[in-house]
């Protein structure tokens, strides 16, 4: 489907107003030429009383022109005044300017609203330029389970959130299908092999992955290769039973994946990779730009090792880059490290994408320094680096009855994420996921998530999408319809302080896809939702500030229109989280 970024929105509207008032300045002398407005912003007051607008222009601006913060405020303030939308325009504190606009244009905005549709806060940011996320890159060794669902919606929703700001997006998987985990895997399988052709295995030895799940795989290898491989040498048949292991797991995580709504571009192997020379190439590189050599680590600090010697080995320059040490990209045995394998992995990524951005769980936070360096060398030698981000996903606690649950691949009795989602539904997970900062703990209560109540989140923004749809439907059935048309100046100050909020989703949709953090979305929702829920309580004890106002069919259509846009602009967020817009609970 072909989108189209909609008219200018009201605080990118005003962003060029400002932008065109420092233009005047200049050309009256009254600025310099060649100041950076880059720190310019336009967006709503911390505090609504004081205006609509507010830019912190005359501050970015004021040093580097050699003149006073106020004193450029009340140069620019002239200028903005003359914008027949400007009501007032007011130096707050040391410098900032705050606007207050006529109703009209915020009802302008709501018109934008029912105009773009689903549209609407579609942005041109990303000028089509291509980042590659990478998310969920969970071990093949087993099904889904809630320890990886978190990172999983957060890049999923990044994924659609840079999209929506106007990226090519590429969304990947990175099975790491060469290391240790994946022979214990094969291990693993020959033992659920041998099982169904009939040998009594008894308990699953400690190391392997005892879960049932290896179970169909092992009948499978047993119906196509009989007993050949039963007593066979683990040479023989290792690399069969990995690679019908890790692609059996690959179709078990990808269909759960779906039950989320999770859909992966391309799925790159670490095995591929490594056999393709891919980590050879990049070292080879790397030396070239004497950004690898030959040295020795120093001995770990604070521990005395009886068995460690000094070894020679291919080291990656990482201090150059701010990192505290160098770090090897082979070991002693010539195989590559886990840092040598990603290494060349994102030289790959970077090939194809002008950005990236990797979701990691928190455990993996001691190697962010490193990777960073290396995408910094790999991408920067003959330029600018490309931007490269590593987002941090804590883990999720499972309650039930406020006891925590226990998950162990290992053990086999862990809770697969297909469980969870089959128990309280796709778009609880995803909105719940979403629901704090990626980098803070979460619980994940099985009875509060679906609790019907202004507490839970998920319920509290769908509620109000289902109230919209309600509202909509009674006015239908009274044949009372907002029309395409109506007397919006019928609307008073509660209404524009709904219109004033909803009106703030572009740029909070252009400020979470620059800081990368699409859980922005899901706050902002909330926020929305707050606000309609607060008018609609107004209106249980005042019947003149209902939606369907008895006896004024005029006053009902305007809010009515009002209350469509709302809807449509919670639509539009719950899209880009990839949580369904609810019409009734």
């Amino acid at each position: 489907m072909t989108h189209t970024v909609p008219n200018l929105t009201l605080f990118a509207e005003f962003a060029g107003v400002i932008d065109r008032a420092l233009d005047a300045l200049l050309a009256g002398g009254a600025l310099p030429g060649g100041l950076a407005r880059g720190g310019v912003t336009t967006e709503p007051p911390r505090d609504p009383a004081h205006g609509d607008l507010s830019t912190n222009a005359a501050m970015v601006l004021a040093k580097p022109a050699g003149t006073n913060p106020r004193a450029l405020a009340a140069l620019l303030i002239d200028e903005l005044r003359k914008d027949a939308r400007v009501i007032s325009a007011e130096i707050a504190g040391p410098g900032f300017i705050n606007l207050r606009l006529t109703p009209e244009t915020w009802l302008g905005e709501m018109r934008l609203i029912a105009q773009a549709g689903e549209d609407y806060g579609r942005s041109d940011l990303g000028q089509g330029s291509t980042v590659n996320v990478e998310y969920v890159s969970a071990n093949p060794t087993g099904p889904m389970h809630m320890g990886h669902c978190r990172g999983a919606v957060v890049g999923d929703a990044l994924a659609t959130l840079l999209g929506f700001a106007g990226h090519t997006v590429i969304r990947e998987y990175y099975i790491n299908d060469a290391g240790g985990q994946v022979d214990v895997l094969a291990r693993s399988v020959h033992i659920r092999y041998r099982e169904a052709l009939g040998e009594a295995v008894g308990d699953i030895p400690e190391g392997l992955y005892p879960g049932d799940y290896l179970v169909p795989i092992g009948q499978e290898l047993a119906a196509e290769y009989g007993d050949r491989y039963a007593a066979a040498p683990e040479g023989e048949w290792l690399a069969l039973f990995r690679t019908r292991a890790v692609a059996a797991m690959m179709v078990m995580i990808r269909a759960d994946l779906a039950l989320l709504g999770i859909h992966h571009d391309v799925f790159s192997s670490e095995a591929v990779l490594q056999a393709s020379g891919k980590p050879a190439a990049a070292e080879a590189w790397l030396r070239a730009h004497d950004l690898v050599y030959d040295g020795v680590l120093e001995a770990p600090k604070g521990k005395v090792l009886d068995d460690w010697e000094a070894v020679e080995l291919p080291l990656f320059r990482s201090t150059r880059f701010g990192d505290d040490q160098d770090r090897p990209i082979r070991k002693s045995d010539g195989g590559w490290t886990y840092f040598g394998a990603d290494l060349a992995y994102h030289f790959q990524k970077s090939e194809t994408a002008d950005a990236l951005v990797d979701i990691w769980g928190a455990d993996h936070a001691g190697t962010v320094k490193r990777i960073r360096a290396a995408v910094a060398a790999l991408t920067g030698a003959e330029g600018t680096p490309k931007p490269f981000e590593v987002k941090l996903v804590q883990m999720v606690q499972l309650l039930r009855d406020g006891q925590p649950v226990k998950m162990s691949k290992r053990a086999g009795t862990f809770v697969t994420l297909a469980d969870v989602v089959s128990e309280v539904g796709r778009d609880v997970v995803r909105f719940t996921m979403l629901s704090r900062k990626p980098d803070a703990q979460m619980d994940f209560d099985f009875a509060k998530v679906v609790e019907a109540s202004k507490d839970n989140p998920v319920f509290y923004v769908q509620y109000a999408h289902a109230r919209v749809c309600s509202t909509l439907r009674k006015a239908a059935a009274e044949g009372l319809f907002p029309g395409e048309a109506p007397d919006l100046a019928l609307l008073g100050d509660e209404e524009l302080a709904l219109i004033r909020l909803v009106a703030q989703f572009p740029r909070i949709i252009e400020s979470a896809a620059q800081a990368r953090e699409p859980h922005r979305v899901a706050f902002f929702l909330n926020d929305i939702a707050a606000g309609f829920h607060a008018y609609w309580n107004v209106g249980n004890d005042r019947p003149d500030k209902r939606y369907i106002v008895a006896g004024d069919p005029a006053l009902t259509a305007a809010r009515l229109f009002l209350a469509t846009q709302i809807g449509q602009v919670i639509r539009n967020g719950l899209a880009i989280l990839g949580v369904t817009a609810a019409e009734e609970l």
